[in-house]
């Protein structure tokens, strides 16, 4: 089985209402899977949040989402690959 990540993107994010300086939202991630010979896609949204600076730009958020959300889905793959 091989499973890889082809696309990545921050779909979502907004201030928590509660807790200061942690943004939360959805990433949306694009995995294949090549199994026995045939490839899968799967699309994923994965809720996410992260902890940042109040004066953090818009595209430092979206990267600290997109990591957090990269950090699951290696997670997730390690799971997978040790379930074989």
């Amino acid at each position: 089985m091989t499973l890889e990540l082809i696309d990545i993107s921050v779909r979502d994010r907004q201030s928590h209402p509660r807790l200061a300086g942690r943004i939360t939202g959805h990433v949306s991630a694009v995995l294949t899977e090549i199994l026995d010979g045939n490839e899968h896609r799967h699309e994923l949204s994965i809720p996410v949040w992260a902890d940042v600076a109040n004066d953090a730009e818009p595209a430092d958020i979206d990267m600290a989402l997109m990591l957090k959300a990269a950090k699951i889905i290696a997670r997730l793959k390690n799971t997978m690959l040790a379930a074989e």
